[in-house]
């Protein structure tokens, strides 16, 4: 089937080629119907009359491969002004095609299409479209009508001169400085006339309370309520009132001459609308910041009304006012960043709240401490009151609640406010007065609390019995462990302990041992490239410590060197989600591993290799747990990729490993997106059986049943997975982006089980996988 979908790209291609021309960089030039642009590192581009705008693929800074369908300033081309396909990226290769019917039309290097402009025609055909100096592309159906379509009427998170906003317009803030996809900021000209600056729900866009108001709903009046936000020619921004009155955003002692002076307003990803300018001789890539609104953003959220979302910062997160008037980010102490990449995010505590007991709600006085926070509040989030009182009893309340993760004592009231997780809007300036005692373990601070129940990794994901039979089909049980005690006895001969004398951490068993605690290799559980796994217990009869026993059964170089490897990386190995052995046998030919739970950080970077279900493991409480690092690579922490044979399992391996490329995490990436499509259909990577009916290959299946809208054949009719479609398409998307053939395209794991829990937004439309990995043998 590979082959005939790449004869048929192929041809489709070529059809492409001849119907299309494409266009080259000029002034005045406008797009014709039937015209293209390719997206290359050399492509060309539209440009506007005076050569000030370009339209066409702009290309992501430091990656030839990566392209944004986007206007930007031709003379300035990092300042993109505006962009299609809601922000997500496309591979080299892709087009853009003017049509008649369907105005734009975006496409991958395939020939499938990813976006274009048809639900805005309202039905209205196209003849040409051009770029003018204002830095609007303008699509008519001749060249004396008005316009059938403009990227002004859609604009993205800035405005330009010339520009307006009707009532329900709305300007989206990127998701990050180089992630053009919607982010959580919005500006919007809601229905009663107020201008307003808001969060959003990712998931849903559900708009959360403004923490800007424009005041310009008259409720008296309601002719003097505002209808129109104008963004005028000379760089003045108002809001235009019914009555014809204005109400002023940009003072006009601000405005610069737009002769000689490019201007712009733009929402930024942290959630500050800013007014640009810069000069246009010379021309320079320093844009001034000419006003910012609001001025102080991290206090703007001080409403008495409380405030859903988690406010400009993530949960448990404290606001605070840097440069420019533009809001930093930081976790109080004893917290961390949920995502290391993301410094707008939520924080999440590092040690273990306090547990409430059956009959009472009293916390272990004595493991808990009170950190004060000056200047600092979460103003919402309240769930009990004490007043009067004073600052001792309001430390003392808090602290004997095992619910209390925070109190705010108000000197001034004698008041004291006590709050649980999670804390939102929270923000740290001089103006605020109330003292702050936060909660935190400060004797068992690395014990770190378990962040989100929703990262079970499959079966929470889709939450139906088709994750969950897969699951229990591919994985076996591994019990709960906890550290062995005993001492470590001497097995090992002289030139033996020299070999391991730096795994002192480890215990090293007789094989009698573990023969005796595997009652003879009774029961089997697993099997691996190189051995067999079995269930065993060790310790005290009364209460045995319940292990996994692997035991090499090649009793060969390879194998030796594969024991060694998996000595040598589980044992300097922390991490909460990985299975970490503790012990080994290494005793004449006897090879054997045994395995436990680790429950701490991980502090070395690994690549696996080897993603597969039968190499994931589910503990008593379902939990899953990484195993068997034979294959593993590990990295020091400042290296990004490295080099090496071919590893890994028939189904699972990414092409990289084909093409003497440099491998990265993300190879682990794909074989989870190949996992992830199984768990979904329930069904292995690899079926010949099912040849005939093109759906052999999964991954080529996948895609073609997701292009064509067929996730039912997908699910094979489930009903319980197709009662949340939605849900399911989000997954199934994410597993495609997971197995894309460029490395780059693949979102990393952190960013994989964000857009999976619906806390980071799914880009739609992936690009043709490659299978050929997958048809590979390892």
């Amino acid at each position: 089937m590979a082959w005939m979908l790449f004869s048929c790209t192929i041809f489709i291609l070529a059809l492409i080629l001849l119907q299309s021309s494409p266009i080259a960089a000029q002034n005045n030039a406008n797009l014709t119907v039937g015209q293209s642009i390719i997206a290359t590192s050399n492509g060309t581009s539209l440009l506007s009359p005076s050569g000030d705008f370009a339209f066409g693929f702009h290309q992501i800074p430091n990656n030839s491969d990566l392209f944004l369908l986007a206007i930007w300033y031709a003379k300035i081309p990092d300042t993109i002004i505006w962009y299609g396909n809601k922000g997500n990226l496309v591979t080299s290769g892709s087009s853009v095609k003017l049509t008649a019917n369907e105005g734009l039309v975006l496409s991958d290097p395939h020939g499938a299409p990813l976006w274009n402009t048809t639900d805005e025609l309202s039905g209205r055909a196209v003849n040409h479209g051009f770029l003018n100096d204002t830095g609007n592309f303008v699509l008519k159906n001749s060249s004396t009508t008005d316009a059938v379509w403009q990227s002004f009427e859609h604009p993205t998170d800035t405005l330009l001169p010339t520009q307006s906003m009707e009532i329900n317009g709305v300007v989206n803030s990127r998701l990050s400085d180089t992630n053009f996809t919607q982010g959580r900021f919005q500006l919007r000209l809601i229905a009663d006339g107020n201008l307003v600056l808001n969060t959003r729900d990712l998931t849903t866009n559900y708009a959360y309370g403004a923490y800007y108001t424009s005041g310009t709903n008259d409720q008296a009046n309601a002719n003097n309520s505002g209808q129109r936000l104008i963004y005028n020619e000379s760089g003045y921004m108002y809001i235009l009132k019914k009555d014809g009155s204005r109400y002023n955003l940009l003072p006009p002692g601000k405005t610069l001459a737009p002769n000689d002076y490019y201007q712009r307003a733009t929402l930024g990803f942290d959630g500050v609308l800013t007014w640009y300018s810069v000069s246009k001789t010379p021309i320079s890539n320093d844009w001034n910041m000419v006003q910012t609104t609001p001025d102080n953003i991290c206090m703007t959220t001080g409403s008495p009304e409380p405030q859903l979302g988690s406010g400009i910062c993530g949960f448990n997160s404290i606001c605070s006012l840097g440069n420019n008037n533009r809001p930093t980010c930081n976790c109080p102490r004893g917290y961390s960043l949920l995502d290391p990449n993301d410094t707008y995010g939520s924080c999440v505590p590092n040690f273990k709240q306090g547990v409430c007991e059956a009959q009472g709600q009293t916390a272990p006085k004595d493991k808990y401490e009170l950190h004060e926070l000056k200047n600092t509040n979460w103003p919402f989030g309240d769930y009990a009151r004490l007043q009067p009182t004073n600052k001792e009893v309001c430390k003392s309340s808090c602290l004997t609640d095992c619910f209390c993760v925070a109190a705010i004592f108000n000197e001034y009231d004698s008041s004291c406010w006590k709050k649980r997780l999670p804390l939102s809007n929270g923000r740290e300036d001089s103006k605020v007065t109330k003292i702050t005692f936060l909660v935190w373990n400060g004797n068992n601070s690395d014990n770190a609390i378990e962040i989100n129940k929703k990262n079970r990794v499959v079966i929470a994901m889709l939450g139906t019995s088709v994750g969950v039979n897969f699951l229990l089909l591919s994985a076996t049980i591994l019990g709960a462990f906890i550290m062995y005690r005993k001492s470590h006895s001497t097995c090992l001969k002289e030139h033996q302990s020299k070999n391991f004398s730096e795994y002192s951490s480890v215990r090293c068993f007789r094989y009698r041992e573990l023969e005796d605690a595997t009652d003879g290799f009774k029961e089997e559980i697993g099997r691996g490239a190189f051995g067999i796994v079995y269930k065993g217990k060790i310790g005290h009869k009364v209460s045995p410590i319940f292990v996994a026993v692997k035991k090499l059964d090649r009793i060969s170089k390879d194998a030796d060197k594969e024991f060694e490897t998996e000595v040598n990386v589980i044992g300097q190995t922390h991490h909460k989600n990985l299975v970490r052995f503790i012990g080994f046998c290494k005793e004449e030919d006897q090879r054997l591993l045994v395995y436990e739970y680790m429950s701490n950080e991980c502090s070395r970077q690994i690549i696996h290799c080897d993603i597969k279900p039968q190499n994931i493991l589910l503990d008593d409480y379902k939990q899953a747990r990484i195993s068997d690092f034979g294959l593993a690579k590990l990295l020091v922490l400042n290296q990004t990729h490295t080099n090496t044979g071919i590893r890994g399992t028939k189904g699972y391996v990414a092409p990289e490993w084909f093409r003497n490329k440099p491998l990265t995490a993300k190879v682990d990436v794909y074989s989870f997106g190949v996992l992830l499509l199984e768990i979904i259909c329930c069904r292995k990577s690899v079926c010949m059986e099912l040849l005939e009916n093109e759906a052999a290959i999964l991954t080529d299946w996948a895609f073609d049943c997701y292009q064509s809208n067929r996730l039912d054949s997908l699910v094979n009719d489930d009903m319980e997975a197709l009662t949340d479609i939605t849900q399911l398409r989000r997954f199934v998307t994410v597993a495609l982006w997971c197995i894309q053939e460029d490395p780059s395209l693949r979102q990393t794991m952190q960013t994989v089980t964000r857009m999976l829990d619906g806390l980071a937004e799914v880009p739609n439309n992936p690009p043709y996988p490659t299978s050929f990995s997958v048809t590979t043998q390892s």
